[in-house]
């Protein structure tokens, strides 16, 4: 563990804690200052503070940084597509079917044990875990871009603006039924299902604030291909609200109807992001060509029109 020592001036007074620590750990988040505060690695004159701490200016505040736990993950030499690299980050296209992160059932042939293996060990380890490098995630049968942080630096950066609604993130997918409107905005809070804790649904309780925008680029006769922009980011966030509008997506085996079409997954693509680079500040897009399993489905559709 790592303990550090900081003397608040004058100008910080009425500052809270973990604003005025973010200001000297620009490589970590804002939950994860608040979390070493409320576990009491945050102290003046030996005395942990409290979360609602409110500087006076003049105290020396000493902090103990945790050591990262071990992450017990193997890597793995799997092809990765890879759009863009540099030292701080990289944008990969992920496949459909790929598991983003480790977890039960899902140890092996995940994005991590491939980014693992592509860069070794310089991937973030922010908040206090070896969470290499996964800045957002997408749902396994969902595919598209993701950028992935190769140190806290980077993975601090792009959170932030995530959490500011600066990155921007648009999708495309194909939904059932027809749009009533040509574009318009879904804005509901997403939060667990009491009745299914698998789920996600759009409930006041225990949720949080969820915004997508959608805009209709083609109506077939019972399908309509959409692209939807992400103002938030929460689990699931366009399965849960193209469902709620009564406009499933397509082979989604969870929100979607029980005899709805077999894709072998729902047709939901992570198609642009754009973000400002955290080192350089240079603003830089990317974009991801629909893939087979998008298209071929389009073309399913586009034949049925001319029949």
């Amino acid at each position: 563990m790592q303990s550090e020592k900081i003397t608040a001036d004058a100008s910080a007074a009425g500052e809270r804690m973990d604003v005025f620590l973010s200001r000297f750990m620009p490589d970590r988040t804002r939950s994860f200052i608040q979390k070493m505060i409320a576990d009491g690695a945050v102290s003046i004159h030996g005395k942990p503070v409290a979360k609602n701490y409110k500087l006076r200016g003049g105290e020396t505040v000493e902090y103990v940084l945790p050591a990262l736990r071990p992450l017990e993950i193997s890597a793995e030499s799997i092809p990765l597509d890879i759009l863009y690299e540099d030292g701080d980050l990289l944008v990969v296209n992920k496949p459909r079917g790929m598991v983003v992160h480790p977890a039960a059932g899902n140890y092996e042939g995940t994005l991590v044990n491939a980014l693992l293996a592509h860069c070794g060990n310089s991937l973030s380890g922010i908040n206090g875990v070896q969470r290499p490098g996964i800045v957002h995630r997408i749902d396994k049968d969902t595919s598209g871009l993701l950028i992935v942080a190769k140190n806290d630096f980077a993975h601090a950066g792009l959170a932030e603006q995530i959490k500011n609604h600066s990155f921007y993130r648009a999708y495309e997918a194909v939904v059932h039924g027809k749009m009533k409107e040509a574009e318009g905005t879904v804005h509901a809070p997403i939060g667990r299902s009491q009745k299914d804790r698998k789920k996600m649904c759009v409930t006041s309780q225990h949720s949080k604030d969820a915004i997508t925008h959608y805009t209709l680029l083609r109506q077939y006769r019972s399908f309509a291909h959409l692209r939807l922009v992400l103002e938030t980011g929460r689990t699931h966030q366009i399965r849960v609200h193209m469902a709620y509008l009564g406009h499933p997506i397509a082979g989604d085996p969870v929100y979607g109807p029980k005899k709805g079409v077999s894709l072998n997954g729902q047709c939901l693509h992570a198609r642009a992001i754009g973000f400002v680079h955290p080192r350089s500040g240079e603003s830089l897009s990317f974009e991801s060509a629909l893939p087979d399993y998008f298209t071929d489905f389009l073309n399913i559709l586009e034949n049925e029109e001319k029949e």
